[in-house]
């Protein structure tokens, strides 16, 4: 099963603001790995949707790790995967 994957503004943002946060503390290698490990867990969740674990709220939202530091949620729907936002684990839990 592939579904297209789609990115919202929100995780467009998020993306962005913890790869500036990246860039700040260690510089841009660092940037292009985290790039290279978002492309691969957005790579296996297009063939293999229910890979990572459901958040308890809701079965359809997921919760994978790019990073020890770093998570990225995303909705299954039943004609796409759908990014909402990466999360800094270092942060209070949202759930």
């Amino acid at each position: 099963m592939t579904l297209p994957v789609i990115y919202s503004e929100r995780a467009i943002e998020t993306f962005d603001a913890i790869s500036e946060q990246i860039n700040q503390r260690w510089g841009i290698k660092p940037i292009l790995e985290f790039e290279y490990r978002t492309l691969k867990v957005v790579a296996a969740i297009k063939e293999s949707p229910f890979i990572f674990q459901a958040i308890e709220s809701n079965a359809n939202v997921r919760k994978a790790f790019i990073h020890k530091n770093c998570a990225m949620f995303y909705e299954i729907k039943a004609d796409r995967i759908e990014i909402l936002f990466f999360w800094d684990n270092r942060q209070e839990p949202i759930f």
